[in-house]
């Protein structure tokens, strides 16, 4: 097998806690890959804890600057992939684009996994006049696309409330540019014991998309740096798989073991929700086969 190609994944920070490049980078060095990091923001901890948050934020032209640095001295050449999650402003957004055309000049198979975050659960995380940003700039230079169920609305105008419409949503992602779209966390009414996971693959042969579901439970509790984990670990196995279905299950029951062991820690402060990534060293090499992938 060839060696993976280098990933530069630019996300947020924090020192304590787990999400952004915290939440992905750990797994992602755990599978084999190279991974060149830059920090978004740089933080104390996620901006869900009830004191706040102290630290900095990267600012667009730094983003370039470092970009420059490592042009001059020749070291963009081995990267394969771009990961790209929270991005909070318009500014910073423009300069992410700025890097991937860098990054498509040294290398024109650059691979883009783009995250769009921009919220969750009815409640946006970052300026609304984003999501027609994303749409109409960032999702057709991406290969690889990560919503969740509220963004994939946001970023479609369809409401997803069952399986065959969560399909006809990645058909319209299809339209606009990434080859893969998956829908990594869905809700459907009336079932609040279970969540899916949707991954749509449009094939180059005959444009045809081939679309499969995996059917988990829903865990109480609320686990900041989730999507960030789920992003990162479809970025690696679907390098490493040629099988979809395959690279969907190694996500989904590595994720489920995560979540799972932070579950059985946790009590009532933010602390104790904070992912368990180094404890699952274990299952982020070798997940286990519990749930597996259908053809939809």
């Amino acid at each position: 097998m060839p060696e993976p190609k280098r990933i530069l994944s630019i996300q947020s920070h924090v020192v304590y806690g787990y999400v952004g490049n915290k939440a992905s980078v750990f797994p992602l060095q755990l599978l084999g890959f190279d991974v060149d990091i830059i920090n978004s923001v740089h933080f104390s901890n996620h901006t869900g804890y009830s004191k706040g948050f102290g630290g900095d934020v990267l600012k667009g032209d730094q983003l370039r600057a470092i970009m420059q640095g490592l042009e001059d001295n020749h070291l963009l050449s081995q990267t394969g992939h771009l990961l790209t999650g929270y991005i909070g402003s318009l500014s910073f957004l423009e300069a992410v684009l700025d890097v991937l055309h860098l990054l498509r000049k040294h290398n024109v198979d650059i691979r883009y996994v783009c995250d769009p975050v921009l919220g969750d659960r009815g409640e946006f995380y970052v300026p609304k006049e984003l999501v027609a940003v994303y749409k109409e700039r960032v999702v057709p230079l991406a290969d690889v696309l990560t919503p969740n169920q509220f963004e994939v609305e946001q970023l479609t105008g369809l409401k997803v409330d069952s399986l065959e419409s969560a399909e006809a949503a990645c058909k319209a992602l299809h339209a606009i540019g990434p080859s893969l779209v998956c829908i990594t966390s869905i809700g459907l009414p009336g079932n609040d014991a279970t969540m899916y996971i949707v991954a749509s693959q449009r094939t180059k042969a005959n444009g045809r998309a081939e679309v499969w579901y995996i059917e988990f439970p829903r865990l109480p509790g609320n686990f900041t740096g989730t999507g960030d984990l789920c992003a990162a670990l479809l970025l690696a196995h679907t390098d490493r798989l040629d099988s979809l279905p395959d690279a969907l299950e190694m996500v989904i029951n590595t994720m489920s073991v995560v979540i799972e062991r932070t579950h059985e820690s946790s009590g009532e402060t933010k602390q104790s929700c904070e992912l368990k990534l180094v404890q699952s060293k274990h299952d982020i090499e070798n997940p286990p086969r519990r749930f597996k992938a259908r053809r939809l």
